[in-house]
């Protein structure tokens, strides 16, 4: 967690809170230690981005879930091509 931390420059505590609002939920080893990917320090840099336009937590949330949906339509879309 604290190399994570570190990459994305935030603190612990603010990664905690994130993954307790759902907001990321990185994947864990047999033993409970947090394994952030490369899309977990996308998601916390964009994190970081929206805080700074000024949206709260439960904004940031609401665009995620609409960007992955997006996301996902895209991808259906081209599939479809």
């Amino acid at each position: 967690m604290s190399v994570a931390a570190e990459l994305v420059g935030m603190g612990q505590q603010n990664l905690r809170l994130y993954e307790r609002k759902v907001l990321l939920d990185p994947a864990r080893t047999p033993g409970g230690t947090r394994k952030y990917s490369e899309p977990d320090l996308v998601t916390l840099r964009r994190i970081d981005y929206l805080l700074g336009e000024g949206l709260n937590l439960a904004g940031i949330k609401m665009v995620l879930v609409l960007e992955a949906a997006n996301g996902r339509l895209r991808d259906e879309l081209d599939a479809a091509d």
